[in-house]
């Protein structure tokens, strides 16, 4: 409640800010490069990637050094990955759930997501996104019957260079509950894995953004892809298989 206060309190600072920043951030082309596919060798395993701009690959000039690409590249000396990325610049929750239409049920061992930072510069709620994040959870499992679905957690957003205060730190507020909220929701089920998207500790390992200060660069990808991989090469075989 206090949150939504502050919101209405801010909100006229905040306008003029998220004007200023649209007009100022540069608009970065999604990456080329084939978004399905079938790569590596070794044990059967099939992958969707789903979300926004991040699971899309933002901030770098190809897929092969995007998030999807950063996770093949882990894993195809020791699996045979037949592989989805279906992910668009700008979609919320409820855009990535209105996709999943779009796709063909089938089974899929992996799925990884990468939503919340379009519903947070919205000032969704988190009581509301929680609600749509359980609607796609529900979406993903009874379509495509995952044995994991690993989700990133959004990013504090506070900690983006392109943002302003109190932009910046009211958009890191709204990130911080829904993440809390989400979290202890995945918390109760065996199937989900959590992926905590801490920028203070990337900026400690000197992996960079992007020119725009608000998408990751290819190290973060790099990086994000090895931590997918662990938690697959973490699974038993028979788990996936």
């Amino acid at each position: 409640m206090w949150l939504r206060f502050t919101t209405f309190a801010l909100l006229p600072i905040i306008m003029l800010q998220g004007f200023k920043v649209r007009k100022s951030i540069p608009r970065l082309a999604e990456p080329s490069g084939e978004r399905e596919g079938i790569s590596g060798q070794g044990l059967p395993l099939s992958l969707l990637i789903l979300g926004d701009s991040a699971a899309a690959g933002v901030g770098v000039d190809t897929q092969k050094q995007a998030l999807s690409g950063a996770i093949l590249t882990n894993l195809e000396n020791e699996y045979c990955i037949s592989w989805k990325l279906q992910a668009q610049t700008g979609h919320t929750s409820k855009q990535v759930l209105r996709d999943l239409q779009q796709l063909d049920s089938r089974n899929y061992d992996v799925i990884v997501t990468s939503v919340g930072v379009n519903d947070v510069t919205q000032l969704i709620s988190t009581k509301k996104w929680l609600k749509q994040q359980q609607q796609l959870f529900t979406q993903l499992q009874n379509r495509f019957q995952p044995k994991v679905i690993i989700v990133f957690s959004v990013p504090p957003m506070q900690h983006f260079s392109a943002l302003p205060n109190p932009l910046a730190w009211l958009l890191g507020k709204y990130a911080k509950q829904m993440n809390q909220s989400l979290k202890k929701y995945l918390a109760l089920q065996d199937q989900f894995r959590w992926i905590e998207n801490d920028i203070k500790t990337l900026q400690a390992l000197n992996l960079p953004m992007a020119r725009d200060g608000f998408h990751p660069g290819k190290e973060i990808y790099a990086f994000w892809g090895e931590q997918v991989a662990n938690i697959i090469k973490a699974m038993s075989s028979s788990k996936l298989n």
